[in-house]
C-alpha cells in the first residue's frame, strides 16, 4: 500500500494499492499529435489500436482500456470486449502480458 500526499482540499482516500501507481510522465509540447483520420475496415471507419492498457469486469461485462495509435493518453477509452472484434491480436497480446504477471 502507498499513502498519497495530497492537498487537504482533495477529498479522496489517501491509501491505494501499489499496483495502481505509475510513474508520472510529463507531456511536453513536442509530443502533442494532431488527430488523425480513421482507417476503413469492412466499409466502416475505424481507429487503429496501439495497445490494450488495462481490463475491468463490471456486472459480467468485460471492458478494455484502449490506447489509440497516434493519440495522446487523454484519448484512451474503455471499450467493451465485443466492440474489439478487429483487434484480436492486441487483446491476445495484453492477455498474455497480464497472465505472466499473475502469481498465485
Amino acid at each position: 500500500m502507498v499513502k498519497l500526499k495530497l492537498p487537504a482540499s482533495i477529498k479522496i482516500y489517501l491509501v491505494v494499492n501499489i499496483s495502481r501507481v505509475e510513474r508520472y510522465k510529463k507531456i511536453v509540447e513536442e509530443q502533442k499529435v494532431k488527430e488523425t483520420k480513421p482507417i476503413k475496415v469492412d466499409r466502416a471507419e475505424k481507429w487503429e489500436v496501439e495497445k490494450i492498457l488495462s481490463k475491468q469486469k463490471i456486472r459480467k461485462v468485460v471492458k478494455y482500456l484502449v490506447q489509440w495509435k497516434r493519440f495522446m493518453a487523454e484519448h484512451d477509452t474503455w471499450k467493451k470486449q465485443k466492440d474489439l472484434k478487429n483487434t484480436k491480436k492486441a487483446v491476445a497480446k495484453f492477455e498474455k502480458r497480464i497472465s505472466t504477471k499473475v502469481r498465485w
